[in-house]
């Protein structure tokens, strides 16, 4: 049993699942706060209601966000000692800094909103709803800017045989980081979004609620359309990016295996590592790859077979998952143009509702895609050009990886299940109306 591989496995099982919970904390922390301050600007209790309903399985979904990623940072002592040995300098003070004061100010904030309600006024209660979408979000910007630092790593220097922090404000003005950062958090208010909308349209097309759930629909709405654009724009920004600083991973995302100019999309691929080409392509687009990569139809594109083998990434998961982003970020925009224009014929459009209601699972899996892509497209580094996953791993052995593994994959299972029941069963009940 190879410890490494076990080892990988399992950060990925505990990272992908914890994230199932990260993005909707985000995005529906601001829905909410929106909401809360509709109901101080209007007086009308219909939007308090909104507030309580929504908020619930908000905070069932932010305990179990907070459970699972706790156990995530004792991974790089238990798991990745030799990682956090080497950058622990550089790495290790901006995980500090997120959780030393963006997360416990979200808890904190959090405790006060769910405990405040009758020692507040509405508009002190409606700012302490704004203060945890806030810190929830800038809990997210010290992830990524770590993040930013392992796919792209500035303002260190080796020394001691370790690399050491030399400027605090390259790493906080990383352009890779401030890219992920513009891409992940739309992403999430985009998943929120289609989170109300799917829950919203089960009870539309059971004609429930209707005056509730039309209006949580038509404001998730407008964060759906915003969200989806802004995830589109800030996505070809940083491709063009990871085309200057990780050529690569492009060449893994597009399976594209030899040297060009007028480096063409192809828009379906078999990939063959072993061959190194693809075993079936079509749909053939002439210079498009070079437009998106560099934004000049002429330029050249490296190839994967241009690369050391060793320094080449999982080419058929990077290409997957970077088509499946890229597919269901564009259904997702075109969904929500056509949602804005239904917006006021919502009763009328069931086939766009039960779309709606379907869709709830589809930004889960462009989000975990884009993760695959940033994560495995940079193998085989943990640091880009600085070190080496092989290298990372702790001295274990690769049993004791295979126990904590099914640990995980047991309790994680338990506590997923438990999540989506009860907020299944809550979104199923519908608001307390008074």
């Amino acid at each position: 049993m190879d410890p490494v591989f076990l080892s990988r496995l399992q950060f990925a099982a505990a990272t992908m699942f914890h994230f199932l919970f990260v993005p909707l904390t985000l995005g529906l922390s601001i829905i909410i706060a929106y909401m809360e301050t509709q109901y101080v600007r209007t007086g009308d209790k219909l939007y308090l209601q909104m507030t309580k309903f929504w908020g619930k399985m908000f905070l069932i979904n932010f305990a179990v966000g907070v459970v699972t990623g706790i156990t995530l940072e004792f991974q790089f002592g238990t798991n990745w000692s030799r990682y956090s040995e080497y950058v622990g300098d550089v790495f290790g003070s901006l995980l500090a800094i997120e959780a030393s004061v963006a997360f416990f100010l979200e808890s904190t904030f959090i405790g006060i909103w769910v405990f405040g309600w009758k020692k507040l006024s509405p508009k002190a209660h409606a700012a302490v709803m704004w203060l945890v979408a806030i810190a929830g979000n800038l809990s997210a910007v010290w992830i990524l800017t770590a993040n930013g630092f392992m796919q792209h790593p500035v303002g260190y220097t080796i020394r001691n045989g370790r690399a050491e922090m030399t400027d605090f404000f390259a790493l906080l003005f990383n352009k890779f980081s401030l890219l992920e950062i513009f891409h992940v958090l739309p992403s999430a208010c985009l998943l929120s979004a289609f989170f109300v909308m799917g829950i919203s349209a089960w009870h539309l097309l059971r004609k429930q609620h209707v005056e509730f759930f039309q209006k949580s629909f038509r404001i998730a709405l407008v964060f759906g359309l915003v969200s989806s654009l802004l995830t589109g724009f800030t996505g070809d920004l940083h491709g063009t990016h990871v085309a200057e600083v990780q050529p690569a991973k492009l060449a893994a995302m597009e399976a594209h295996w030899e040297t060009q100019a007028n480096a063409p999309i192809i828009t379906f691929a078999i990939p063959d590592e072993k061959s190194g080409k693809n075993l079936v392509e079509f749909g053939t687009i002439p210079g498009l790859l070079s437009f998106l990569g560099y934004h000049d139809f002429n330029a050249t594109v490296r190839g994967i077979n241009d690369f050391p083998v060793d320094e080449r990434p999982p080419v058929f998961i990077t290409f997957v998952a970077f088509r499946t982003m890229v597919g269901l970020g564009t259904f997702f925009i075109f969904l929500m143009i056509y949602g804005w224009f239904r917006r006021d014929k919502l009763m009328e459009s069931p086939l766009f509702l039960k779309i709606m209601l379907f869709s709830i699972p589809l930004p889960y899996l462009a989000i975990e895609m884009g993760w695959v892509l940033a994560e495995v497209g940079r193998q085989p580094w943990i640091v880009y050009g600085l070190m080496r996953t092989s290298d990372a791993v702790s001295p274990v052995a690769g049993y004791q990886v295979m126990i904590s593994l099914l640990a995980f994959v047991v309790i994680y299972s338990l506590l997923g299940g438990v999540a989506y029941y009860l907020i299944g069963k809550h979104a199923r009940k519908g608001p307390a109306i008074s």
